[in-house]
């Protein structure tokens, strides 16, 4: 998994956690009380704390004294993230290749990894090396915009309330 953060001034700070060391790694365990399995799982869910966990054993290498409790994310819902590297993609597709019968679930399957993954373009290469051959799945449509919660629809906004 590849974690950033965009600071305030719009530099990225990422890490990826194949980068990290054992010691690291435990001391992620440690701070968030997750075996390992659990904070790959987290990460794969956006869970705030694995995030932060991650960023902050990364900080910490530049700065050791740096405490997990004073490290924070401000507006971490819209800066941070967490996303799938190629290694991760392309076991899944193999996984995927193996256990998937319906092209057209194949299809799904690939249009969620490549919301989730770091380069999408990624989920295509997994594909081609897995089956030279296949014919490229196709991508799924973006999803709509969605709006804020509260915000009224434009076309709403003049209509009297019944």
């Amino acid at each position: 998994m590849i974690v950033s953060y965009q600071h305030a001034d719009g530099t990225v700070e990422s890490v990826s956690t194949d980068d990290l060391s054992a010691i690291e790694s435990a001391t992620i365990e440690s701070v968030t009380g997750m075996e390992w399995d659990a904070v790959d799982t987290a990460l794969r869910s956006q869970n705030p704390t694995a995030m932060r966990a991650v960023l902050w054993v990364n900080r910490k290498r530049s700065v050791p004294t740096l405490k997990f409790s004073d490290f924070d994310l401000a507006g971490w819902r819209r800066r941070t993230k967490a996303r799938l590297e190629y290694a991760e993609i392309a076991d899944m597709v193999e996984v995927l290749y193996r256990e998937t019968r319906e092209p057209e679930e194949l299809d799904q399957m690939c249009g969620y990894m490549r919301t989730l993954a770091h380069e999408p373009a990624d989920v295509d290469r997994a594909l081609k090396e897995m089956d030279p051959k296949a014919p490229a799945p196709v991508a799924a449509p973006p999803a709509p915009d969605l709006p804020e919660l509260g915000a009224v629809p434009a076309d709403s906004a003049s209509e009297p309330m019944s």
